[in-house]
Parts: structure tokens; C-alpha cells; sequence
């Protein structure tokens, strides 16, 4: 299985602003360049086949995450998911939603979202906001961003983390609409038995040296 390809960039002064209260900052802001952490992040979702909900992953991604502290307006995220990379659990099923009844992989392998505009919601909230694009069609949507958290690596753990010096989590979420993107909707089967929101949600890990 192919590895994710994952690169953002954060700034701990904005992570210190708006991830932790006052009394818990201990440490004097840094910048620097953070890295994903691919053992600790993931780009599932979950859609109801009648009543069950049905979760899933997509395994093969890249996701860049440019924050601005200064000047949040000029931030940027953009993801690219390999479709064919799609993992519910059941080979049968995969093999089925990478097929032109579902995503048709072959024609359109990737889809991806690329912000237009990022705002600062609440002290603990983004909002990215741009096109979406599945089987080659695009609509706009807002992805809410919620900074889990951060946390100062002690000293004699940092060798041991590969001179990691600070972890920082992040959990974005979004709920699309299927028939907008033309996924799954040539039978009854796909318009009745599954059902047409789907939630998506990425858990991303940061680590700062």
C-alpha cells in the first residue's frame, strides 16, 4: 500500500493563540516547518446503507496546510485523494465504488479540494472555504477546522520522537451531498439503498522540530 504523501507547514504562534488558554502556555512561541505525522492521520467518512452507517478511509493523499498567525486570511489547504485508494473493508464493495457506477477511478483517479479563502471562526476554529472536485465536477464547500490541541515534547522524549519538539492535532470535517458529484446515481439501488450525505472528516497530527 502506497504511503501518504503528506507536507503542511504551521506556525506555533498561531497554534499558542488560539489552541490553548493563557495559563497553560509555558513555552516562548517558534516557527518552523510541521510535518504530518502519517501513522496519526486520516481521511475517512461514513455514509448509512439503509439505516447502518458504513465507514471508510482512502489511504493514498497528500494534504498541504499553509497557516498565515498574522494574516489569516492569506492561508491555504489543499488536499488530493487518490480514489482508488478507497478501503471500507470489503474487497467486494471497493472494487464496486472505484467502478463507473460509483467513482469511475480509471477516468477521474483523484479528487481534491483547494481553498479559496480561510477565515478565523472561533479560538479554536478555521474555516476553509473553495471548490470540491469528485468525477470532474466541482462545488463549493466550507470545511471547518478544529485545532484539537498542542503540547510541548519534554527533553528526553524528543530523541525518541525523532527530535520532535512540540505535537499539535487538528480535525476537519465536512458533510457533501453525493448527487452533486454524480457519485452513484444510475439505479435504484444507488439512489435508495445508499444513502446520499456523506460525512468526510481528516485527523491530522502535526509535529514541529
Amino acid at each position: 500500500m502506497t504511503q501518504p504523501i503528506i507536507r503542511s507547514r504551521w506556525y506555533l504562534a498561531a497554534l499558542l493563540l488560539v489552541a490553548v488558554v493563557a495559563s497553560q502556555v509555558t513555552a516562548a512561541p517558534t516557527t518552523g516547518v510541521w510535518s504530518a505525522d502519517p501513522a496519526h492521520t486520516e481521511i475517512n467518512f461514513s455514509v448509512k446503507h439503509f439505516f447502518t452507517p458504513v465507514t471508510g478511509s482512502f489511504e493514498d493523499y497528500e494534504i498541504d496546510f499553509d497557516y498565515n498567525p498574522g494574516s489569516p486570511e492569506k492561508s491555504t489547504l489543499e488536499a488530493r485523494i487518490k480514489v482508488a485508494s478507497i478501503n471500507t473493508g470489503n474487497q467486494k464493495r471497493d472494487d464496486h465504488l472505484r467502478s463507473a457506477d460509483w467513482f469511475e477511478a480509471d477516468k477521474h483517479p483523484y479528487m481534491t479540494f483547494k481553498s479559496t479563502s480561510v477565515r478565523k471562526a472561533s479560538d479554536n476554529k478555521l474555516i476553509a472555504s473553495g471548490p470540491l472536485t469528485i468525477k470532474g465536477k466541482s462545488h463549493m464547500v466550507e470545511l471547518p477546522i478544529t485545532i484539537l490541541g498542542n503540547q510541548m515534547i519534554p527533553e528526553p522524549m524528543q530523541q525518541m520522537m525523532g527530535g520532535t519538539k512540540h505535537v499539535a492535532s487538528f480535525q476537519a470535517t465536512t458533510t457533501v451531498d453525493r448527487g452533486d458529484f454524480g457519485v452513484g446515481v444510475g439505479n435504484w439501488a444507488a439512489t435508495m439503498v445508499v444513502g446520499s450525505e456523506v460525512s468526510i472528516e481528516i485527523l491530522l497530527e502535526a509535529h514541529n522540530k
